[in-house]
């Protein structure tokens, strides 16, 4: 993910419904309201408040369970 000066990505209602997500700021500068791990249906945002691009690479794993079954989309 690259955000430019300025751009946000997620919001105040932003959630993953089956899956955790990890993230890492790549480079840049930046404010997130949740960081490190992401758990799903957590609530996060990060919004880049720098002069220059905010890069972060973004770890979202699959929702499957341990025996290979996929996971249920879960309930919001």
């Amino acid at each position: 993910m690259v955000l430019a000066p300025g751009d946000a990505e997620g919001g105040a209602d932003n959630r993953h419904r089956g899956a955790d997500q990890w993230l890492y700021v790549l480079s840049g500068s930046g404010e997130a309201i949740v960081l490190l791990v992401i758990e799903r249906k957590e609530k996060h945002q990060i919004r880049n408040n720098g002069r220059g691009l905010l890069r972060t690479l973004n770890f979202v794993p699959p929702a499957y369970q341990s025996d290979g079954n996929r996971r249920s989309r879960g309930k919001k």
